[in-house]
């Protein structure tokens, strides 16, 4: 998607040889007009796919899901709540993940209620790395007995692995912007 490339170029702050800050207009500061194409451009790549439910990871990948949703006739967000909460139900899936940025293991939980196994779900996230965060989603859909349609990704750094974790589950995966490189502070795109 060239105008997200254009944005990563122009916003995009690399640090060290892995990170990518984004936060001007992704997951901190949210370009609300960048995030209608990025839902349209979702919903063009998996137009074939009848999706019931998107499903995602607290907090950044919640924006872009939401408008995601939108293209999607409004279907229902659904994101994997990272903490728990007195709210929280007790009859709950959850996955164990790694956590790339932070460095952390965290569980994820997601309550039964809202998936279901006839649900079709489109896994959206703003990032992929080693692919963790997808996994554990994946996992929680394949527990509820519901059928992973596709994952759909902002930025991918595809240096990382996690693109080959996701293949290796045959599951479909778009990636909006596939970051080859961030070596010596220099932002390359794989196409």
């Amino acid at each position: 998607m060239e105008l997200l490339k254009e944005r990563i170029k122009k916003n995009g702050k690399v640090i060290g040889e892995d990170i990518l800050k984004v936060d001007s207009f992704l997951n901190h500061q949210i370009d609300v007009q960048l995030f209608q194409e990025i839902g349209k451009e979702f919903k063009k790549r998996f137009n074939t796919e009848k999706i019931t439910k998107i499903l995602t990871v607290e907090a950044s990948g919640i924006g872009v899901a939401c408008i995601t949703a939108q293209y999607f006739d409004n279907v229902p967000v659904v994101f994997a709540k990272k903490y728990i909460a007195r709210n929280l139900a007790a009859d709950v899936y959850e996955s164990k993940v790694f956590s790339y940025t932070k460095g952390t293991e965290y569980l994820i939980r997601v309550d039964k209620e809202y998936l279901n196994p006839d649900d079709n779900v489109l896994i959206i996230d703003d990032f992929l790395a080693n692919g963790k965060a997808v996994a554990g989603l994946m996992d929680i859909v394949r527990q509820a007995g519901a059928r992973v349609a596709g994952v759909g990704i902002v930025i991918e750094k595809s240096f990382q692995g996690g693109r080959t974790a996701i293949l290796q589950e045959n599951v479909r995966l778009e990636s909006l912007a596939r970051i080859q490189s961030l070596a010596d502070g220099q932002i390359t795109f794989v196409d």
